[in-house]
């Protein structure tokens, strides 16, 4: 167990640059633009969905974080979780609550090629304060990371759809599954090397996180409604706001703290734990969403 910790205290930037790259290839891989021929003509609910993503999850997370007085590592994490688009098993999971999967795929492409420029943004007004005194956050090195590492992967699993749409759904479900070995890979590295410390991450935190996600999950369903959205798109918003890049998170967090043999990082284990605890509620979460989703369409 050693060995393996310090093996993945020495790579960790890879097994993050990896995971991310694969589910990028697998979304990318499932994106045709005639997914999109519906969404276009009534724009309305993607605007709602954008505004609700980039504007109002940030929005969110500095009320917490400045309302709470959070600092530190959790600061970070809230910050970082807010920054991050939507990730991949939204569209899934939309699909299976009966929602517009057409419009939560269209979401989440528009926010991953916006957040070349939103993330580092983002970051930078709310986590600034929380990050040590001497720390310059890299936002030319994030913009860059994510151009390499999420949008090229996006594009190139759209061209192997156009070049082999017999083998694309194979190639994407690989490629999910071989990113999900990834966060698995993590998962077992971080604890191996003493990375994940449920009792020093905390009650107050744990409690903070699910608060948070519970939050984003009740918002998503309001504001659909409040906005006269239909059942399917306002399941598709839903599942946009709780369904976060944690992907891209991880790459992120190895890259803003980069992980040292020997060295006690307590800030970044806290950011580190903060975006495992989110991948699994948003799981859980994720589940009780298609459960209404599907009892909604059935009651219409």
């Amino acid at each position: 167990m050693l060995a393996m910790g310090e093996f993945y205290i020495t790579h960790e930037y890879w097994f993050a640059v990896v995971q991310l790259v694969l589910a990028m290839l697998g979304m990318g891989a499932t994106l045709t633009l005639k997914d999109f021929r519906e969404v276009l003509v009534e724009p309305r609910a993607v605007t709602i969905g954008l505004l609700l993503q980039i504007a109002l999850v940030p929005l969110l997370a500095y009320c917490v974080i400045h309302g709470l007085g959070l600092v530190g590592g959790i600061a970070v994490a809230l910050a970082l979780l807010s920054a991050i688009p939507g990730g991949t098993a939204s569209n899934m999971f939309t699909f299976f609550a009966r929602g517009n999967t057409a419009l939560s795929i269209f979401i989440t492409a528009l926010t991953t090629l916006a957040c070349m420029v939103t993330t580092p943004l983002v970051l930078l007004l709310l986590a600034r304060e929380a990050m040590p005194a001497e720390f310059t956050m890299p936002s030319a090195r994030i913009a860059l990371e994510i151009g390499l590492c999420l949008m090229l992967p996006l594009f190139i699993g759209m061209f192997y759809l156009v070049a082999y749409p017999g083998s694309a759904a194979s190639f994407a479900k690989w490629c999910i599954r071989g990113s999900l070995l990834g966060i698995l890979a993590i998962v077992m590295g971080a604890a191996s090397a003493g990375r994940l410390d449920l009792q020093a991450f905390g009650l107050a935190n744990t409690l903070l996180i699910t608060g948070f996600i519970l939050l984003l999950a009740l918002l998503g369903r309001l504001l659909g409604r409040a906005s006269g959205l239909s059942q399917r798109d306002g399941v598709a918003i839903s599942m946009e706001m709780v369904v976060r890049n944690v992907n891209l998170g991880l790459l992120l967090k190895t890259s803003l703290f980069p992980a040292v043999a020997e060295d006690s990082q307590p800030l970044a284990d806290t950011v580190l734990f903060a975006l495992l605890l989110y991948g699994t509620l948003q799981l859980i979460i994720g589940a009780a969403l298609i459960y209404y989703g599907r009892a909604g369409s059935a009651r219409q």
